[in-house]
């Protein structure tokens, strides 16, 4: 046996069985390296809460195409309608008849004093007063204001002349009449006055003047006697003239 052991390795067997041994050499290496190279797969831990993730060659959606089917999912979600408040029905209100009548603005009364001057004889028919031209004790329906001779007397306001008389004891009068009832007298004028019966005048229009034509106040000096009423009634001509 020694013997043909020994022909082996001194012919060209010796080739053959040193190939065999470098073989089952390389295949067993290359075994061990296969062996360590491959990854060791743990168990994932288990989640507390939320899905337990597939671990790396398991079939099934990765990480990231989860991330990408939520964000479709939100985007396919149609947002929530806004709630639909319903309008209040209209309440139906009862016709009213409409008045058609045109509106006329109306100018503000404009009140003057026909004359400045002195009172002599104050407005009295509460109580009597002296008159020094009849020596007795009497009413007095207006006011005398002092004033020269000649002074010119106004319209107290807009109105219309309804008479111009020679009254026997107030002298040369003029009465106008005014809207809301009123009426002004001007009496103890000159002989012809500026006006006639009938004429429209403004507030403030020159409608005479001054004179010594009243023979029931002649011991007075010269001056207009001033009468105001409404309605037929006799006021203060103060009160007509700070109105």
């Amino acid at each position: 046996m020694e013997k043909n052991f020994k022909s082996i390795l001194s012919g060209g067997g010796f080739y053959a069985v040193l190939a065999v041994c470098l073989l089952a050499a390389g295949v067993g290496g290359w075994l061990m390296l296969r062996q360590d190279a491959a990854p060791v797969i743990e168990d994932p831990p288990a989640a507390a809460d939320g899905p337990v993730l597939e671990t790396a060659g398991e079939e099934g959606p990765s990480v990231q195409d989860l991330y990408i089917a939520d964000n479709e999912a939100e985007k396919e979600t149609p947002a929530s309608a806004p709630a639909v408040i319903p309008e209040p029905e209209p309440v139906s209100m009862p016709e009213e008849p409409v008045d058609n009548t045109p509106v006329m603005a109306e100018a503000p009364r404009l009140i003057v004093s026909p004359l400045n001057g002195e009172i002599l004889a104050a407005f009295s028919v509460d109580e009597l007063a002296y008159n020094p031209t009849m020596g007795d004790w009497r009413t007095h329906d207006g006011v005398d204001i002092s004033a020269k001779p000649g002074t010119t007397v106004l319209a107290a306001s807009s109105g219309t002349v309804s008479a111009v008389t020679d009254d026997p004891m107030m002298g040369t009068t003029v009465v106008i009449e005014h809207d809301g009832g009123y009426q002004t007298t001007y009496a103890n004028l000159q002989d012809t006055p500026t006006v006639v019966s009938g004429d429209e005048v403004s507030a403030g229009q020159i409608i005479g003047a001054v004179g010594t034509t009243a023979s029931a106040e002649s011991a007075q000096s010269p001056h207009l006697h001033f009468s105001v009423s409404k309605n037929g009634t006799l006021m203060d001509p103060d009160e007509f003239l700070n109105q």
